[in-house]
């Protein structure tokens, strides 16, 4: 069974008792759940073969009238949250740095519905491995902690690479060989756009590389950046983004992956060869 199928199991048991109010948000905890994972996979740093570091300290912004809603239960639900967290960095094999936290807070400038979350990586002076309980917080908090390895500074031997730089990128997976052409396109309305630049700007604007002739959407919304995996960024839009379903403002991009700007849906497409 998925971590979040477990977990929108655990909630289920609560629905009756202090989570009941939760769920007449617009903001549903799952989302706030898959949000968490995404944030994990696309800040994932490799330290060397065998540890791969992600960050442990976590904020989920949130409109003012969700904050007001879920606010009151901010403790149990940080709780079940950073459970979750523990759950996925387990099954991915994942590292933290120290204890996982999850805090709520309030953004006045996001609508009804909307949400960020931004995460940050703070070591405790002893490491947390995934599956480890959250101890105390002990010598504080710096980076790196006391005894970590040190970050390689070039690509130890066996091929394993540092981790990703700052665009987000990974290195590459075992579905990609090395040297595979990737062909990349984005497909809005039956139309097909190629992707033949690192990176790409849609918006509103006759300046973006491809323009989006639509009332919601802002001048220069989003970009798309190729790489291993590609990935698509939020440029301070005003509506923001939809991706595969969840608010968001940046995420990974895999073919077939579903984009909503504004009332226009975008499809990105990958394929070898």
């Amino acid at each position: 069974m998925g971590v979040l199928k477990r977990f929108e199991q655990r909630l289920e048991g609560l629905v009756n008792g202090t989570f009941a109010k939760v769920f007449k948000s617009e903001v549903q905890p799952v989302e706030i759940a898959g949000a968490l994972q995404r944030e994990c996979d696309n800040n994932a740093t490799i330290w060397n073969r065998d540890r791969t570091v992600v960050p442990n300290d976590f904020i989920v912004e949130l409109s003012a009238p969700d904050f007001e809603r879920l606010s009151p239960y901010s403790g149990q639900l940080g709780d079940e949250l950073s459970g979750l967290v523990r759950d996925y960095a387990k099954q991915q094999r994942y590292t933290f740095m120290g204890p996982i936290k999850v805090h709520l807070e309030k953004a006045d400038d996001l609508d009804t519905g909307l949400y960020r979350v931004r995460s940050r990586t703070l070591a405790s002076s002893t490491s947390q491995t995934p599956g480890s309980q959250a101890g105390p917080q002990g010598g504080g908090y710096g980076y790196p902690p006391v005894g970590a390895p040190p970050m390689p500074a070039a690509p130890p031997p066996g091929g394993s690479r540092p981790g990703p730089p700052a665009g987000g990128q990974r290195p590459q997976g075992p579905g990609t060989p090395q040297g595979a052409h990737v062909r990349r396109w984005i497909e809005i309305n039956g139309t097909r756009h190629q992707i033949s630049r690192p990176t790409l700007v849609l918006g509103r604007s006759t300046d973006a590389d491809v323009r989006i002739d639509d009332p919601g959407v802002s001048r220069r919304h989003c970009e798309i950046r190729t790489g291993t995996p590609s990935t698509i960024q939020d440029l301070g839009s005003t509506n923001g983004i939809v991706v595969d379903g969840q608010h968001t403002t940046r995420a990974t991009l895999r073919d077939g992956s579903r984009i909503v700007v504004g009332s226009t849906t975008i499809v990105y497409r990958q394929a070898e060869g």
